[in-house]
């Protein structure tokens, strides 16, 4: 038996996507509003009649919180309002729920993001199904989930999967949700300064709202701090890092990113970045060689980094250099992506 479990607030563009999409998966639902002030719990009652108010408090893991104590299930799935559920294994999540009690569940999670060249998409894994007589959520933004007794605990990806709506561009300029996670994330820090984790929440909100200088400062704070860089978020810190970087033209500081090898080298997201670095540094037998590494592996988690986009720039540095054929070639490969085909009907 699921409990889904919801904090929203001002989602009546969303919520009732979202619930439609998930109702079927679970046994009830549970919604905790903090403050709307549109037709959000309106839409909720639809659904359910576990609808609550919790006033807000600038904390988003007492809100959660709240909404796990009302839950008359054990096991608790989390899913915000602009996540809608895409597919949903229930026999792998069934008989993750039968033999894992100390486990947390992780969803996929895909995200669409703007960059110059249209629409793309992230994807990443997050932690959301969990017993909750062992489990509770900490942090007052960007929540994570930790044990009762705040040892470790083991992650098991299930079949769950989720399309992010939430910071495409026109939902940003909607919500102002960037902002709002700025001014808590430095009331966190106030609170606890040493936490790498949140400066580097700082620095990813800063680069979501490209101010790429400020970003660069919060991730160099994060990396200068004691750091497990087996843990998740840490690539991407330093992935984010190296893009901002680019982003304010320190291509050759960027280069000091090749320290972080060893932990990544398996990583096509990395090797994009590196191949990417040491391309704007005109180290190009580097890049290419970076590109490569990037086909090798498995999928990254920024699509099209393990296939047409090494591709395309690989296709640039050839035809920077001369060769013209070579350069057709590899841009040949990426199928369906517009920037290659623009650069071959240049060339042919």
């Amino acid at each position: 038996m699921i409990s889904l479990c919801m904090i929203v607030k001002n989602e009546e563009e969303n919520l009732e996507k979202c619930i439609n999409a998930a109702k079927k998966y679970v046994d009830e639902i549970i919604i905790v509003d903090t403050g709307s002030d549109d037709s959000t719990k309106e839409i909720a009652y639809k659904f359910t009649n576990y609808v609550y108010d919790f006033e807000w408090c600038n904390d988003f893991a007492k809100a959660r919180n709240f909404s796990i104590s009302k839950a008359n299930n054990d096991w608790i799935l989390v899913i915000d309002a602009d996540e809608i559920i895409t597919d949903f294994n229930k026999e792998n999540v069934l008989n993750f729920i039968k033999h894992n009690d100390k486990v947390v569940g992780r969803i996929k999670r895909i995200n669409p993001f703007e960059d110059v060249t249209g629409v793309k998409k992230y994807i990443e894994r997050v932690n959301r199904l969990f017993n909750k007589n062992y489990f509770r959520y900490e942090g007052i933004i960007h929540e994570q989930i930790v044990l009762q007794d705040d040892r470790n605990y083991s992650i098991e990806n299930i079949g769950i999967s989720a399309e992010h709506i939430g910071y495409t561009q026109e939902v940003l300029n909607r919500t102002k949700k960037i902002e709002r996670n700025i001014n808590l994330l430095k009331k966190a820090i106030l609170d606890k300064n040493d936490d790498p984790y949140l400066y580097y929440q700082l620095g990813k909100s800063y680069y979501m709202n490209k101010e790429y200088e400020e970003a660069c400062s919060n991730f160099t704070k994060a990396l200068k701090l004691p750091i497990n860089f087996m843990y998740e978020y840490v690539e991407d810190l330093v992935e984010s890092y190296g893009y901002s970087l680019i982003n304010t033209n320190r291509f050759s500081e960027a280069l000091i990113l090749g320290d972080y090898e060893k932990y990544y080298k398996n990583s096509a997201d990395y090797n994009f970045l590196m191949g990417l670095i040491c391309m704007n540094n005109a180290k190009f037998d580097f890049a290419v060689e970076y590109f490569s590494k990037c086909m090798e592996g498995k999928e990254g988690r920024i699509e099209g980094v393990n296939t047409y986009l090494p591709n395309y720039n690989i296709g640039v540095i050839f035809e920077c250099l001369g060769y013209k054929k070579e350069a057709v070639e590899f841009y040949k490969k990426c199928k369906g992506y517009k920037v290659a085909e623009n650069r071959l009907k240049e060339l042919v």
